[in-house]
């Protein structure tokens, strides 16, 4: 997970170092409810893109063979992710802190959705997503989605993403996260070492100044 787009590499070095301790295997986050920004913190905890971007489309399916499309999103902030269910280090790490956001959002994240897009057509199974979402406890806000290579590689060209397999278990992959708006817009990337608490605070953030 080495190169980064364009967009992400420009807004790296705004991206805020907030301490979160996160484990692999499902453990659950010692993350605590972060109340709604004060006048006085009105910028992004995240990378924010200057001026926001129109978002590509994503049209795929969940692991019950529902359709899922960005489009339907409209309303909703939506987190756009890559990850697979063999990976052995950053996915595990991004899917726990944006499940953590999630859940620390309360009843406030049923208006959200992280839509994580697989970089794995092969492993990731219906079977091995199921098992992925069951061990980490993801909530139903949290959607995994996947569909056929041609569908995958499509996705991953709009949004500047390269996914290499090496081996049968290890893919290379861009690893990012963008922050979506109610009008389809993203509005903030953040890195591999995305954390929840940043998360929680530009969702926040957003949901409080309208913009």
């Amino acid at each position: 997970m080495r190169r980064y787009p364009a967009d992400v590499r420009r807004v790296l070095p705004l991206l805020a170092a907030v301490a979160l301790v996160a484990g692999c295997g499902g453990k659950k986050e010692a993350v605590q409810t972060v109340p709604s920004p004060p006048q006085s913190q009105l910028a992004f905890a995240g990378g924010a893109l200057n001026p926001p971007r129109q978002s590509p489309p994503i049209a795929l399916h969940d692991v019950d063979g529902q359709r899922v499309t960005l489009a339907a999103q409209r309303g909703r902030y939506v987190l756009v992710t890559f990850l697979y269910t063999h990976c052995p280090d950053v996915c595990p790490l991004i899917a726990q802190n944006l499940n953590a956001a999630l859940r620390q959002l309360g009843p406030q994240r049923s208006k959200v959705r992280v839509l994580a897009v697989s970089v794995d057509p092969k492993g990731d199974t219906p079977a091995a997503v199921r098992r992925y979402i069951k061990e980490r406890g993801l909530l139903p806000q949290f959607l995994y989605l996947l569909g056929t290579p041609a569908q995958l590689r499509q996705t991953w060209a709009q949004w500047d993403v390269q996914a290499v397999s090496r081996s049968p278990d290890l893919v290379d992959h861009v690893a990012y996260t963008a922050l979506i708006d109610t009008t389809g817009r993203q509005r903030v990337l953040y890195d591999s070492q995305v954390k929840a608490q940043q998360v929680l605070h530009d969702i926040r953030l957003l949901m409080h100044s309208r913009a």
